[in-house]
């Protein structure tokens, strides 16, 4: 097992710590700091290398297994400057370490059981979390536990599957049988209760898309501005002005949305202008929610059919319609009251119930199996058959943790990590 490095703090600030693990760590400490130090105690060393003091560093080591990794592990943090990391990279590569691949360190945490897949892919959520919803789903979406659960009460049903195998002409009371049934029911349903919430995980994690849909003029790029607090798309009182899909990432309520304003729904014999027409109406039909929006005395376009909707009467500053949702982004009217509704739609479509969140296709996948073959047991009187799908079932579930696995499955979730973790 090679020795492996990289920092760990991100780019541009007064400190950067480089972290290595691996069994070489520990020498290459020992050579750069002069002398190994108490294992979990923090140590102002000059860093060395052929006789050239390279920074002042604090250190500390992390004997095998109880570090990040289950390995030797050892954190260097140095000054920021990129002058002083390339130092001491270099002198680091000199002694036999290499830069790690993106995951790896997770990777190795995963072998050498530190950490199931389900905890690592948790951790790379929390990293990439940009919003409140997404680090509260990445802490406490609760697969972890939910699968531990899952796995014992299969073991238990297992347990009593076989017992009905090898013991049948012992009478064993007819609640065993009873209890089995039921188990496996209430264990399909609880999963089931997750999948049906899968959705609703995985577009939190991903993101949501909200379309602005309307006719020309009706102050859909104003109202893009507005609630994005800054000028992403031109604004113009010639019509049209509009000709291609513009979006930016907001935060509604703690859930990150891509709003996207679009060219104005009308028939036009302009060319580009009904490619604009036609992306703004695929952009709507794919869209997880359409702000639909009209100036005053316009007709409202026609909805999509699938996602949620909201109407919008725009510019109430020239004209007000009492008996409908108007604002004005002009003048900041009902702004509030619009991204309230905003965010309250957008907590709706990432609400898992209370439900173990699935929020990545691979995990909803293992899920989907262990349903299957659930299912399939019910149907069978036969034990031995039974006890079969039973096995199957536990073998999707473990999937799920990563306790089995192809090397595939790995490769394409570590890789997906940042370098350095």
């Amino acid at each position: 097992m090679s020795t492996i490095f990289a920092p760990i703090t991100g780019k541009g600030g007064a400190i950067s710590t480089l972290r290595l693990s691996g069994p070489g760590s520990f020498k290459i400490i020992e050579i750069m700091a002069g002398s190994l130090l108490p294992p979990r105690h923090v140590s102002l060393r000059r860093l060395r290398f052929h006789g050239r003091v390279l920074d002042e560093a604090l250190v500390v080591i992390f004997p095998a297994p109880h570090s990040f990794t289950g390995e030797d592990v050892a954190e260097i943090s140095i000054h920021g400057g990129r002058a002083v990391l390339a130092a001491v990279s270099n002198a680091l590569v000199a002694l036999g370490a290499r830069p790690a691949e993106p995951g790896e360190f997770s990777r190795r945490a995963f072998e050498n059981g530190r950490m199931d897949l389900l905890q690592a892919e948790a951790m790379a959520d929390l990293i990439a979390a940009e919003t409140e919803a997404q680090r509260r789903q990445a802490l406490e979406g609760h697969l972890p536990e939910a699968c531990a659960a899952w796995r014992e009460r299969l073991r238990h049903l297992m347990a009593l599957q076989e017992a009905l195998i090898d013991f049948p002409d012992e009478d064993l009371p007819p609640e065993v049988e009873a209890e089995l049934a039921d188990g496996i029911s209430i264990l399909r349903e609880e999963m089931q209760a997750a999948l049906h919430a899968a959705p609703a995980a995985e577009r939190l994690r991903e993101g949501l898309e909200f379309v602005i849909l309307g006719p020309p003029n009706a102050g859909k790029s104003t109202l893009l501005n507005a609630l994005a607090g800054e000028d992403i798309a031109i604004v113009s009182e010639i019509p049209g002005t509009t000709r291609d899909a513009v979006g930016i990432r907001v935060d509604l309520g703690g859930v990150p949305v891509h709003l996207t304003d679009t060219a104005g729904l009308r028939e036009t014999g302009d060319i580009i202008e009904a490619e604009g027409v036609r992306r703004a109406k695929a952009k709507a039909e794919k869209a997880d929610f359409v702000i639909l929006v009209a100036a005053p005395g316009e007709a409202f376009a026609s909805p999509p059919l699938g996602a949620p909707i909201l109407r919008v009467r725009t510019k109430s500053d020239i004209a007000e319609n009492s008996s409908e949702f108007s604002i004005s982004a002009k003048t900041g009217r009902n702004m509030g009251q619009l991204r309230a509704r905003l965010a309250e739609a957008a907590a709706a479509l990432t609400d898992c119930q209370g439900a173990a969140a699935l929020s990545r296709p691979r995990q909803v996948a293992c899920v989907r199996d262990t349903i299957q073959a659930l299912d399939m047991a019910l149907t069978l009187a036969e034990p031995e058959l039974r006890g079969e799908e039973l096995r199957a079932a536990a073998q999707s579930l473990a999937r799920l943790a990563g306790s089995i696995g192809v090397e595939e499955i790995l490769d394409a979730v570590f890789s997906g990590f940042c370098i350095g973790k």
